[in-house]
């Protein structure tokens, strides 16, 4: 027996996976955009923020009421309108109950509701009450005045607003974050009275730009304070384009040698703070630093106290690595992704918000007095119906009394409307027989010029807009206050070098004429005195500070770098710089200077040309190093030479022929890197046949006395006698003494 199936027979709709795999995130991400992570520009509020506003609101928790469990409140929430899960929802409620988040909170919280340091550290909602703050009623009060459109619930058993009708920028001046899918949103929280007084100019200037609008919003308003270090520029920008990034700093002050933290940035916890800077005090990052408090509690929420080691301490230098290393400094993206009017995400400009907004309002406030309108009508269709009954009241009672149906009696006698004679038939005898004349037409007065004034508003733009403007200052004077984040342009920190956070002593480099480096303590050493390997012995020399950069000089022209507490100590030997640095095959050692960053340098070949440059200009963290002195074919790279003061010292420079020729320094170019300019005037082919070059150069002034060594005989000069050698550059000098032409080096001596 066989049984035959018709696969297709049945009414199953068959679609390709990936086309309904297509759809379905679709539909998700739709899902998560609108329902879910961005807020409605109309409230500000995403779907479960609004229905914990509304469902308290329900629940009867405003202001003034007592508090109720947040138990009691959650339950409803999700029981009647948000079926997600509870500890989610309790969070989103949180968030909106703490000052530091929210920069105006829509909930009063009463219990242990987290805290700056510790945000999720709040309680359990069994143990917290809570209840509305009077700044929800900016987005409840017209709610039930026909302002907003309604839908049924997930189950339909009841109706919930699908937004609430602001009577500010909500959106705004609380901002929100939220991931989607696909995008994002960011939007930093903004002062009250600012944003209210944009609104304001707005409706007067409908084409107002985004500069116009600035001139009243300075920029974010963050709940913690702390201080808002982006530029004007870098704030008009974000807000054009709705995207961008700001910084935030912590706001300190100074007290006898201790920095004092009073405002942490947003959503940054001081107890973070406080890990990061001891963790830098451990690992000696900051040795200026002895000691840390916090001595927060409730009449100071941040008061974090930083011990310098000494008044001398460069306390802004210390505040700019803190900035630098640590959430004292936060930077914070901005994404003006909201749901628009149109139910459509989209980023927005400032202009373009405050303008979409405005239409919303202006929307909600023409519905609210259309449907406070149509109640007037209907009272008043009311009160005429019962002024007539009030005329004939003894007819009407008997036609109460005697008639089986009194409605369309009522109706007929009277010309009444059905309304009409059921509002008559619903009072009460003892009512009727109490009814006025002169208080019926007085509400009919009342009313009346009621309906005049809301049909004149309905009727005339510019009067609804006087209308609108006026309840927008009412509600600025009720909840306007001052601004808590400075707005002020300052450096861009910076963090310490490891050269900076090294305690700063003297140090000799002693450099041998083998390529061997070894730093000593101090400035009163003799290099020369100092033990040296078999065969080796002194060469060169600097004199330096510890935080400071040793500059190396090859036989190629080449400049190398190392930090002078790098170096091995003086109690030894030293170790090869070959070690440390890769000159090319065959390079060796010819010049070593150290000092700042910008003292300034000769560098000279023997060809007779150099240049004055800064040491910032050799220093390389390549262990290759860089070109910095270009040499003539057949040189030789000089000894470094440091300078002091440029514009008055003079060089003096001595051939192998015995030969001296002095001119000013400030002859010579300043260049980063290159061959320089003529000193004295030698062949280059004597030079490549080293028949010629220079033989020693020297930088003096004209109070320094000049020493000549040549051999075991040495003369010194002063400016008196060392006058007759001064001549142009580039020329070849003139002839020393008889006895001084061999010349092994030149020797400044200070006066």
């Amino acid at each position: 027996m066989t049984l035959d199936v018709d696969l297709q027979s049945d009414d199953t709709e068959r679609i390709p996976l990936h086309t309904y795999t297509r759809q379905a995130y679709l539909n998700y991400s739709m899902y998560v955009i609108n329902d879910r992570a961005l807020p409605s520009l109309g409230d500000g509020l995403k779907p479960v923020q609004r229905r914990i506003v509304y469902a308290m609101s329900e629940l009867g928790l405003k202001a003034t009421s007592k508090f109720k469990k947040s138990a009691r409140t959650i339950g409803d929430v999700i029981g009647k309108f948000h079926p997600h899960g509870d500890s989610a929802c309790y969070e989103a409620m949180v968030h909106m109950a703490q000052p530091f988040n929210y920069r105006y909170p829509l909930v009063d919280g009463q219990g242990n509701w987290g805290s700056q340091d510790d945000p999720k550290s709040f309680a359990a909602m069994r143990y917290t009450e809570s209840r509305l703050r009077n700044y929800a009623d900016l987005l409840l009060a017209e709610l039930g005045q026909g302002t907003v459109d309604w839908k049924p619930n997930f189950d339909g058993s009841l109706q919930e607003p699908e937004i609430l009708p602001a009577r500010l920028p909500n959106v705004l001046l609380n901002g929100g974050s939220g991931i989607a899918v696909g995008m994002a949103t960011d939007i930093p929280p903004h002062n009250l009275g600012e944003v209210a007084r944009a609104c304001l100019h707005l409706l007067d200037h409908p084409e107002a730009g985004v500069e116009q609008l600035c001139q009243f919003i300075q920029g974010p308003d963050f709940p913690t304070g702390a201080e808002l270090v982006s530029s004007r520029e870098e704030i008009l920008a974000i807000y054009r384009s709705g995207r961008g990034a700001l910084k935030a700093r912590a706001c300190c002050q100074f007290e006898s040698g201790e920095i004092i933290i009073t405002a942490l940035p947003y959503q940054v916890s001081g107890a973070r703070v406080l890990e990061q800077i001891a963790a830098q005090m451990q690992k000696k990052k900051l040795p200026m630093v002895v000691d840390l408090r916090d001595e927060s509690d409730h009449e100071n929420p941040t008061r974090i106290v930083i011990v310098l080691r000494s008044n001398r301490v460069d306390r802004q230098g210390v505040m700019s690595h803190l900035f630098a290393t640590t959430d004292l400094e936060k930077q914070y993206r901005v994404n003006f992704n909201v749901i628009g009017n149109n139910r459509r995400p989209q980023v927005k400009d400032l202009a373009t918000m405050l303008r979409e907004w405005l239409d919303f309002r202006v929307l909600t406030v023409r519905r609210r007095l259309k449907f406070r309108l149509e109640r007037i009508l209907s009272r008043l269709h009311i009160l005429d119906g019962l002024l007539i009954a009030y005329l004939h009241i003894d007819e009407v009672i008997q036609i109460v009394r005697e008639e089986d149906a009194p409605r369309p009696a009522l109706m007929a006698r009277f010309g009444l409307s059905e309304k009409q004679a059921e509002a008559i038939l619903e009072l009460r005898l003892k009512q009727l027989a109490k009814l006025e004349e002169i208080r019926i037409k007085a509400e009919q007065k009342e009313l009346g010029e009621e309906r005049d004034r809301h049909q004149r508003l309905l009727d005339s733009r510019a009067s609804l807009t006087a209308f609108i403007q006026r309840e927008i200052r009412e509600d600025l004077e009720k909840f306007g206050d001052e601004r808590r984040t400075p707005i002020t342009e300052a450096r861009e920190a910076r963090a310490f070098s490891e050269a900076e956070l090294l305690p700063t002593e003297p140090v000799t480099v002693v450099l041998s004429e083998r390529g061997w480096v070894r730093a000593a303590r101090g400035h009163d050493i003799d290099p020369a005195s100092l033990q040296y390997k078999s065969g080796d012995s002194f060469k060169l020399s600097g004199r330096g500070k510890s935080n400071q950069a040793a500059v190396f000089l090859d036989s190629t022209g080449r400049s190398y770098s190392l930090p002078a507490h790098t170096l091995p100590s003086a109690r030894g030997q030293g170790e090869p710089l070959s070690g440390k640095l890769n000159p090319p095959s065959g390079a060796t050692f010819e010049g070593l200077v150290i000092g700042e960053a910008h003292q300034e340098v000769l560098l000279a070949s023997d060809a007779g040309y150099g240049f004055v440059t800064r040491i910032s200009e050799l220093i390389s963290k390549n262990r290759n190093g860089k070109s910095a002195l270009r040499l003539p074919e057949g040189a030789r790279v000089l000894p470094a030479l440091t300078v002091e003061d440029y514009e008055q010292q003079l060089i003096a420079s001595v051939s192998n022929e015995g030969r001296m020729l002095i001119f000013p320094l400030a002859e010579l170019p300043r260049l980063a890197r290159g061959k320089g300019n003529r000193i004295m005037g030698i062949p280059a082919a004597r030079v490549r046949a080293r028949q010629e070059f220079v033989a020693a150069v020297s930088v003096i002034s004209s109070r320094d006395i000049l020493i000549i060594h040549s051999g075991a005989r040495y003369r010194k000069m002063r400016l008196s006698e060392f006058e007759v050698y001064l001549g142009e550059r580039g020329r070849r000098g003139l002839k020393l003494p008889r006895g001084f032409q061999n010349v092994d080096r030149l020797e400044r001596m200070a006066r």
